[in-house]
């Protein structure tokens, strides 16, 4: 997603001073209460306190630090405690590292089945931590789903979850849809800049108050002695200039937004009739449609629509340029030639109704010339 302006105009103001925040002269000092000023802020819009906000580098960094953390604090305490449980449907930010935890460190994974709504299954969840509990070192649940756009009912996995430690990637939620980390009664939560008109590089992990993880970085002790090394000042005062944004616009761009997904989805159905959308759960962010056309390659659909002006994904963009069925959907129960004929399509503040538009006239004949490209056209 682009900048917002007033993101820009902060971060071009802040890389201007030249004060580090850890620093104790006056330049120091200066940055250190900007710092402070936008943890503050960006903890109020995510209903959470300013010394449970921990800046790191990416939304990846933050869920490697909760992964790893947790997990390696449990097994300090108790050997034993060495499951890990997630959704089937979890961005490689949370499946890497436990994947790495698994064969490093004895980590054992299990997965919460997902209906083909792409929700996870409450039931064989609570199934799962009632045969596993005393033995499960976290959980971690997104709030939403980055390819489908369906929302999760963390509310409830907490619950259900008790004393376990539950952590939830939020970064797709965070400033769009309601999200409070105080309410939903987390253990850590991860948010990300870059998603709300925020700089790349830059991202935070909430740690609940009087929650003790095992650091990934070491060297200097800064952000509560949980993640080392020289913040990132500047980027960090956009963050919050963005968060506020963001937030404070979120009620009307959802609904702008989900007016322009439905003008896309009706648009598509009529222009392709046979067309599947995935994971279309009633509750869902407003800005994702997962679609799949029968007859097509997901990999030769997306470049011809790049040759016509079109931007969508196969799945993950930060998976780009490993081509590969999606987990997500093959998590659905779908057949891996349906998955491998499915597009993600992103819409977001900079999105118009020209925009939805200029795809729709021009779909059916992409998806034609893919259809021929794939040797199925009639």
């Amino acid at each position: 997603m682009p900048m917002v302006e007033p993101a820009i105009e902060a971060l071009n103001a802040s890389l201007r001073d030249i004060g580090n925040a850890s620093s104790l002269h006056s330049q120091g000092r200066a940055v250190r209460k900007r710092v402070e000023e936008s943890r503050e802020a960006i903890a109020t819009l995510a209903g959470a306190r300013a010394s449970e906000i921990i800046f790191t580098g990416s939304g990846t960094e933050a869920n490697n630090l909760a992964i790893k953390g947790f997990y390696w604090k449990a097994i300090a305490a108790n050997p034993e405690c060495n499951i890990i449980l997630t959704s089937a449907i979890e961005h490689h930010a949370i499946i890497d590292p436990i994947e790495w935890l698994v064969e490093h460190d004895g980590a054992r994974w299990i997965q919460i089945p997902t209906t083909p709504l792409g929700v996870i299954d409450l039931a064989a969840f609570g199934e799962l931590v009632e045969k596993y509990r005393g033995s499960i070192a976290l959980i971690s649940v997104m709030h939403s789903n980055n390819e489908l756009g369906t929302l999760q009912p963390i509310a409830e996995v907490v619950q259900i979850a008790g004393e376990i430690p539950v952590h939830s990637d939020a970064v797709q939620s965070f400033a769009k849809v309601d999200f409070s980390f105080a309410s939903l009664g987390l253990s850590a939560a991860t948010i990300s800049a870059h998603k709300i008109g925020g700089p790349l590089g830059v991202a935070a992990l909430i740690l609940r108050g009087g929650v003790d993880i095992t650091p990934v970085l070491h060297g200097g002790g800064q952000e509560r002695d949980i993640r080392s090394g020289t913040i990132n000042a500047p980027a960090i005062s956009a963050f919050a200039i963005a968060a506020s944004y963001a937030h404070k616009n979120s009620a009307s761009e959802f609904a702008r937004i989900s007016a322009l997904r439905e003008r896309f989805i009706i648009g598509m159905k009529s222009a392709l009739p046979e067309i599947q959308i995935n994971g279309a759960s009633p509750s869902m962010l407003p800005g994702i449609a997962n679609i799949t056309f029968p007859g097509t390659h997901n990999e030769s659909l997306l470049l011809l629509l790049d040759q016509a002006g079109i931007s969508c994904s196969t799945g993950s963009a930060c998976s780009a340029g490993v081509h590969r069925p999606s987990h997500v959907l093959l998590a659905l129960g779908m057949p891996e030639k349906d998955v491998m004929a499915s597009l993600r399509f992103s819409l977001g503040r900079t999105t118009t109704e020209h925009d939805i538009d200029y795809v729709l006239e021009r779909i059916g004949a992409v998806v034609e010339r893919a259809k021929v490209a794939a040797g199925t056209s009639k």
